[in-house]
């Protein structure tokens, strides 16, 4: 804005604060008489929701001790202005239908907003933000009503909304953070714990993510029919459970996957029908997939992904593909690390003398009916799996060629 103006919240109004709760009639009307541009330092104290801001304003609540309370009933904060910042807020108790997308804050064709460092709780939805552009959301903690998984709102929802910046956010125990239709978005140094997908792309494209940290969510990062996309530097950690996977792709083209840590998943990496684009290629860098019961799981027909030195280690099957009609081997996998390697390095550069080659043996007869899955591991298992080595009885399938596996986890010596 080119001017601020202070407009602080009347003296008559302070003393009403201090001593009981301010009505929503009250608020709304110094919100409605404030000039456009000017600033609403908001003492601590509660006030009463549901507001509408239409206007350019600042609202500061300094240290969030004020508090905006909806009646339950609705949005608490609706923002139908660009040029609004919220920040030091403690915004609460929405109402819960999700027909209405009941949320803390609703933000809907604005653009240059700023969303800075409020407490967001109890309210159905988080952040809601249809047609939002240019906008900044930042360093806020959001949290859900006390509901089942399934029926809790989105931490952070964007719809239609392009090149906004999304940094330092904490989710914790709501449903989703879901980007549908939004591009050009940058989504970095977030946190997400305790909801079910941490992170969820639906029809995007260009976007980055960058340095999140996402941990006991039943689903780390999910790619779905989105495109031209780049994820470095974050951790997932711990998507358990029959859905649980670290970072999924579908129908997924042009991603850049790099620098990613994915431990303690049931899945790490799933790829599913990607790219999607035939002429285009994901390619997928310098991760550590580690300690997850799969490392790698392709479902469907997914060619020309290009893995290049990531590290599996400590996964119980590194490669798994439950469609034996597809042909994994079409991917490009060049100087990963694997644990299970079995070669030498007699000139000691680093890279295996013979490639690296990964079979699914009588052990992988789990992957047609998972109920074997209970036996994995046992002294009959153990005893086919041998046999089929030393004498195969039926042709193994062969899921990964690796030309030059590296010898060591570090970088590796030119």
């Amino acid at each position: 804005m080119a001017y601020i103006r202070k407009a602080t919240i009347t003296s008559a109004i302070v003393a009403i604060v201090t001593h009981t709760t301010l009505s929503a009639s009250l608020l709304q009307n110094a919100i409605d008489a404030a000039k456009p541009g000017s600033k609403l330092e908001l003492p601590a104290g509660v006030y009463r929701g549901n507001i509408v801001i239409d206007k350019p304003l600042i609202i500061d609540g300094k240290d969030q001790k004020a508090i905006i309370e909806g009646d339950g009933n609705g949005t608490v904060v609706t923002i139908r202005s660009s040029d609004v910042t919220l920040q030091n807020l403690t915004i609460r108790h929405s109402g819960a239908e999700h027909e209405r997308i009941d949320a803390g804050i609703s933000m809907k064709n604005v653009s240059r907003c700023h969303i800075l460092h409020n407490r967001i709780v109890d309210t159905l939805f988080g952040i809601d933000m249809a047609q939002v552009s240019r906008s900044e959301i930042k360093g806020n903690y959001i949290q859900s009503k006390p509901f089942p998984l399934g029926l809790r709102g989105d931490g952070i929802r964007l719809w239609y909304s392009n090149d906004n910046i999304l940094q330092g956010n904490v989710l914790y125990k709501s449903r989703d953070f879901v980007v549908w239709y939004s591009h050009g978005n940058i989504i970095e140094k977030n946190r997400g714990e305790y909801g079910r997908y941490s992170l969820h792309f639906m029809y995007a494209g260009k976007n980055i993510v960058r340095k999140n940290i996402y941990k006991h969510n039943s689903v780390g990062i999910f790619f779905m029919y989105s495109r031209d996309t780049i994820a470095t530097d974050n951790i997932v950690e711990n998507s358990l459970g029959t859905t649980g996977l670290g970072i999924g792709l579908k129908d997924a083209s042009n991603f850049t996957i790099k620098n990613n840590t994915i431990i303690y998943c049931a899945r790490g990496l799933y790829i599913d029908r990607s790219p999607f684009d035939p002429e285009s290629v994901n390619v997928i860098e310098g991760n550590r997939i580690i300690y997850n019961s799969e490392g790698i799981h392709f479902h469907s027909l997914s060619l020309h992904n290009k893995f290049v030195s990531n590290i599996f280690k400590g996964n119980i099957e590194n490669v798994v593909n439950d469609s034996y009609n597809t042909k994994v081997t079409e991917n490009i996998f060049d100087e990963n690390y694997w644990d299970d390697y079995e070669g030498f390095d007699k000139d000691g550069n680093g890279i295996g003398d013979t490639p690296y080659v990964y079979y699914a043996y009588a052990d992988k007869i789990w992957l047609l009916n998972p109920n074997l899955k209970f036996f994995y591991g046992s002294p009959i298992i153990s005893i086919l799996n041998f046999l089929a080595k030393l004498a195969p009885f039926s042709e193994p399938v062969k899921l990964v060629k690796d030309d030059h596996p590296r010898m060591y986890e570090g970088r590796i010596k030119r």
